[in-house]
This record gives structure tokens, sequence and C-alpha cells, in this order.
């Protein structure tokens, strides 16, 4: 899928159960499109929060903020289910961009739906009113690969943090927005930014051996970040596709030889999978080992 698939293709499966024709695809980004928008009355909710208000906070109450536009959401029943998942899906990445802007000082960006889903969420984070964003291909299916390979993931905490909500039979937008305080938390959506930090910290290769010596240190605080996973005891595959993609995307950015994240990064794990220490206890590297590298690359900031 993270080969020859995009993203809605994905959710489409998700949703139904198996892959759409043409026809269907057709129809069903077309629905995505109609609903990106979002009601101009949330705009005067970004404008409660201060300027230096984390993203992900401005992110978890807006979506929350849609059981307000919803309301009849609270007797949610089954004919509700797909375009609700629908609006999810196309609503969510806007508001996660103007997350971003409004953090930045930057004006909102509309959607454009002569976009693909990938391009337009590329176009809402880094447009500007004055300058048109241009799309490169290898960031869009970088970026694409990376929704793929977070789709649907197992029981993980934000997973199971929404299903509790949901159980009440609370609004699902409200229950979404308790998914994303989840995937805040630096042990889950927020590891790719602490691997990118943990990288800063040790700063250059000759200091990887000290700081592999304090990961085993269990007297030592430090942890190395993006290594482990509670399902995969070998390595994460989907780690292997974004240790490549993270290459194509420096490769076409001209960093691949001079980015010293991704030297470390390399090195890092090369010693640590000859390292009976983590071999023994299963520690690979997962899926946010290269995510954040990607994602920095691309021009989002760690935070």
């Amino acid at each position: 899928l993270a080969e020859k698939s995009d993203f809605l293709e994905v959710a489409y499966l998700l949703i139904y159960g198996e892959l759409p024709s043409i026809e269907q695809y057709n129809n069903f980004t077309k629905q995505v499109a109609h609903h990106s928008l979002v009601n101009e009355r949330l705009h005067y909710l970004f404008q409660t929060f201060c300027s230096s208000s984390h993203p992900m906070a401005i992110m978890l109450a807006a979506v929350g903020s849609l059981s307000a536009f919803y309301p009849d959401l609270l007797n949610f029943k089954e004919a509700d289910y797909e375009l609700t998942a629908i609006r999810m899906i196309a609503k969510i990445p806007t508001i996660a961009a103007m997350s971003y802007k409004y953090s930045i000082g930057q004006p909102f960006i509309y959607p454009d739906n002569s976009l693909d889903f990938t391009e337009n969420f590329l176009h809402m984070m880094f447009a500007t009113p004055c300058t048109k964003y241009k799309v490169n291909p290898v960031i869009k299916n970088a970026l694409n690969k990376i929704f793929i390979l977070h789709a649907d993931h197992e029981q993980n905490a934000s997973t199971s943090t929404v299903r509790i909500a949901g159980s009440s039979g609370a609004n699902p937008f409200a229950c979404v927005s308790t998914g994303i305080a989840s995937l805040w938390g630096p042990a889950h959506g927020g590891a790719n930014e602490a691997v990118i930090n943990m990288l800063k910290e040790i700063g250059s290769s000759e200091n990887i051996p000290k700081y592999i010596a304090k990961a085993k240190d269990k007297n030592d605080p430090f942890r190395l970040m993006g290594f482990g996973h509670r399902v995969y005891k070998n390595y994460d595959p989907r780690a292997a596709v974004l240790k490549e993609t993270c290459k194509e995307v420096l490769k076409e950015l001209g960093q691949l030889e001079n980015n010293p994240l991704l030297q470390i990064a390399i090195e890092l794990e090369a010693i640590a999978l000859k390292d009976e220490y983590f071999i023994e206890r299963k520690l690979y590297p997962n899926v946010d080992f290269y995510s954040g590298i990607i994602y920095k690359a691309m021009g989002i900031p760690s935070q």
C-alpha cells in the first residue's frame, strides 16, 4: 500500500473493508474535498490562544470544538458513520495546517480542491497569500507514505483513548480530540520530536558510544528514543520504508551528504543493532526513528 496507493485509497479500505474502484475512488475524493472547509466561526477560536501556544494544544481544542458545530452527533447512529468519517478525514488536515499557521503568525490558507489530499495539506501549510507553494513530488510522496504507514496501526494509546471516550456515546469529534491529547505525549506521537531532540543532544558521531552507554545504564535517566515497539519484536517494517524515504527526501533537497541528524541516526542504528544489550531486549528502530528527520527536512518544526 505504501508503495502503490495513496492515503485516501487506504482510508477507503479502512472504512469499507476493500480498496475502491476508480469510480468509488473518484467519488470518495470528491466528498473529502467538499468537506475540507471548516466553519468560518472556528477562526475566532484560534484568536483566544497566545502566540506561543503549542500547535498540538490548539489542535485538540479546535477538533473538540467541531462537536459544537455538529451537536446532533450526540445521538450517533450507524447512518452517521460514513459522513462523519469523511468529515474527520477532510477537516483535520485543515485544522492541523491552521494550528501551524497560527503558531508562526501567518494567515490561514484555504483548501484548494484542485489539489489532491496530500498536495492540499502541503499547500495549506506552506503557501501564503502572496506566495504560491509549488508541491515537490518527492516531498508529496514521502508525506503520503507517512500518512499510510501511520493509518490504523494496532491498539495504541490514542486509539484506546478514542474508543474509551466513544464507549459512552460522546460526540465523535470530542472523542477524537481526546485521542489527540494522548497522541501529544512524548511516548506516543511526540516520539519523533523526542528523536530529533535526542539526535541534537548527541551532537556528533563521536558521542554515540557515550550515549549508548548512558542508555544501558539503569541509573541514568537517558533513553534512546525511537527504539522498541510493543508489538514488533524485530525490526519495525515501517521504519525500513521510512529510512529509504528519508534518504530520498534528503537527496532531493541536496542534504543527503551533509545532514548531521541523518548521519548520527544511521550510525546510532548500526551500533545499536550490533549491541547484545539491544539485541537481547529486541530494541530495534521503530516508525518514529526516521519520520522526524523527514518532517524537519520538509520544513515542519519539530514541535
